[in-house]
């Protein structure tokens, strides 16, 4: 079978190779999935390069999102239930750029024949996180602002166009001005370009604090994305009881704040991972999550943009396009026919 596979981390461009490997064999639990699509995500690219919360164990292929059929089981009751169906892969390991994947069979969702391969492909990981941080973890009321950094990207469309349909404002910070009307149209309250080369902080900070507050008191919601200066910018313009969500590091470089800027505003910054998130809650509520999930993308809300298809052997230029800051969508690798 054909996989993406990387001997050694480094810059994807540079260390990605498709080849020929043996195809692999599922253990008690596990399953043997066919893999049909598979997005290239940021948490993919921060894996190849070594950056990423799990580390590779090389040499290894990478993919933690997809959509699959499962062609064969290992032994157990979910194994047998899920045979010849359309899944969801969350394989947490990495592995689903490939032709097939073995995974435990508590990794695969049965996905709805109502979305689309592409659609299924990235279920979870963008839409999920969408709905997580601000419904389950920030539970932001109707009326109140969030601020979010890194608003352009896939998921941050999905805050936005999430905002509207559930009745939080949105204050975007993007780092190009061709970003602005597009985000505009997609319902964003507000759009903010700031480059941490051109612009100053404390401008970011006091725009955040006249937009969301007539007092100018700061805001009480945020997820950050991108670490660095607009990381710490958005820390500084917390309100009373302010809260956010660091869940990404774009920038590569680390938040820079003064505890006493939390002290003062009994604000906080917590750290998201989804993996996590859902290691901890019960079935029924993955069971809840997926059913809604699957009615916010039919609906277009969760629903994730497209901006190019490649193979697996076309790997070199699917990662160039995921890292082009001007595609706008997300860059899928399509595997096999369902």
């Amino acid at each position: 079978m054909n996989a993406v596979q990387f001997q050694k981390t480094g810059e994807p461009f540079a260390v990605l190779k498709t080849l020929e490997i043996d195809r692999p064999v599922p253990k008690a639990g596990e399953v043997l999935v066919r893999m049909l699509a598979t997005p290239i995500n940021p948490s993919d690219l921060m894996y190849i390069r070594g950056r990423y919360t799990v580390p590779a164990q090389c040499p290894t292929t990478p993919g933690f999102e997809g959509v699959g059929v499962v062609e064969a089981s290992g032994g157990g009751l979910r194994g047998r239930l899920f045979m010849k169906r359309r899944v969801v892969v969350l394989n947490r390991r990495g592995g689903n750029w490939a032709d097939y994947a073995v995974v435990p069979a508590t990794e695969v969702i049965p996905i709805s024949s109502c979305l689309s391969v592409e659609q299924a492909a990235t279920f979870f990981v963008n839409p999920a996180t969408a709905w997580v941080m601000t419904r389950e973890v920030l539970k932001v009321p109707q009326g109140q602002w969030l601020v979010q950094t890194a608003a352009g990207s896939a998921l941050g469309r999905m805050i936005i166009r999430l905002g509207r349909t559930t009745g939080f404002k949105t204050f975007n910070i993007v780092r190009r001005e061709s970003q602005v009307e597009e985000l505009r149209s997609l319902g964003a309250d507000h759009v903010e370009v700031f480059d941490e080369a051109k612009n100053m902080p404390d401008a970011l900070n006091a725009s955040i604090r006249r937009t969301t507050s007539i007092s100018g008191a700061g805001v009480g919601f945020a997820i950050d994305a991108v670490g660095g200066a607009a990381g710490s910018a958005v820390i500084q313009s917390l309100g009373h009881h302010g809260r956010m969500l660091a869940y990404g590091t774009l920038s590569n470089e680390p938040l820079s704040f003064s505890p006493r800027v939390l002290m003062t505003t009994s604000s906080k910054v917590e750290g998201f991972w989804l993996g996590r998130f859902m290691a901890g809650v019960s079935l029924p509520f993955k069971l809840s999550l997926v059913r809604r999930l699957t009615k916010l993308i039919d609906a277009g809300v969760l629903s994730t943009e497209i901006a190019r298809t490649c193979t697996l052997n076309q790997i070199q230029d699917a990662v160039k396009a995921a890292e082009d800051s001007s595609v706008a969508g997300k860059v899928l690798l399509r595997i096999a026919e369902a």
